[in-house]
Formats: structure tokens, sequence, C-alpha cells
């Protein structure tokens, strides 16, 4: 079985990151959505909110699982047998920082990281300019699913 997971905080899930999980989950026969916990970042949306925006968005995907995790992202691809690691890139600097990433996890472990680019037109939205818009009341509603609702 290829298993794949796709790490991030998620805060919030975007469009950009709903691609390559569109994208993603063709290329394995399982791909876990797994929500890093980090008890030193300041998140705008708890882990429970997190978590049920990405399970609304993929709900009647039986391919897509969505879980939550502490510690090296290779240690919780050992604890699930997953061998592969997959992550969306948007520009050069995203290249740069996720290769060095990628090599350190090659050097811990067999994890192997799988890389695809962000649809053109999704390439610009990050989980950060979500935030600052939500922060400044502007229209999020199309950078991300339309599970995330702000009350």
């Amino acid at each position: 079985m290829r298993r794949a997971i796709f790490p991030g905080s998620f805060d919030p899930i975007t469009l950009g990151h709903f691609d390559i999980i569109e994208r993603g989950v063709t290329l394995f026969d399982e791909l876990i959505i797994a929500i890093g916990i980090n008890a030193d970042k300041k998140y705008m949306f708890s882990l429970e909110e997190r978590k049920r925006f990405i399970e609304e968005a993929f709900k009647g995907q039986p391919k897509i699982k969505v879980v939550t995790y502490k510690g090296l992202t290779v240690n919780f691809c050992k604890e699930i047998e997953a061998d592969f690691i997959l992550r969306g890139l948007r520009n050069p600097a995203d290249f740069e920082f996720e290769k060095a990433i990628a090599h350190t996890n090659r050097k811990l472990s067999e994890i192997e990281t799988v890389f695809l680019l962000t649809s053109s037109g999704k390439s610009y939205i990050s989980s950060s300019i979500v935030r600052d818009v939500i922060r400044n009341n502007g229209d999020y509603t199309g950078l991300v699913p339309n599970s995330v609702r702000v009350s």
C-alpha cells in the first residue's frame, strides 16, 4: 500500500492545500492529512476547528484520513507506516525551504518526499494571508474551501 502524509498546521486549510490534496490523493492508496501540534505556536483556529474544516472538505473521500500528531514528522511516518511525505510548492522560496527539510528527513529515515506544484491560480494563497484577511474583516471565502467559516 502506498501511504502518504500531507503534514501541516492548516491554520486554516486553503484552496492551495485543497488543490494539492485533490491531486495528491490520485497518487497514493491512502493520504493522511496530518495536523501537527506545536505548543509554542499561536493558532487562529483551534485544533478541533482545523480538523473539522478538513474533514468536512473531504467527506466522502475514502482514501483520505485526517489525524493530529506531535513531534518529528518522520517519526510519525514510521508510527503509521507511511512511506511518503507529500508537500506543495508555490514558489522558488518554498522549494528551497522544503528541499532542506526533505534532505533532513531522508537523512533521518527512508521516507521519500513527493513535491507537487500548486496550480497557478492558487499559488499566491497562504494560510498567513488568509489569517490577515480574516483579521481585517476581508472576504476570505474565495481563498478557502467552503468548510472554513469564521463566526
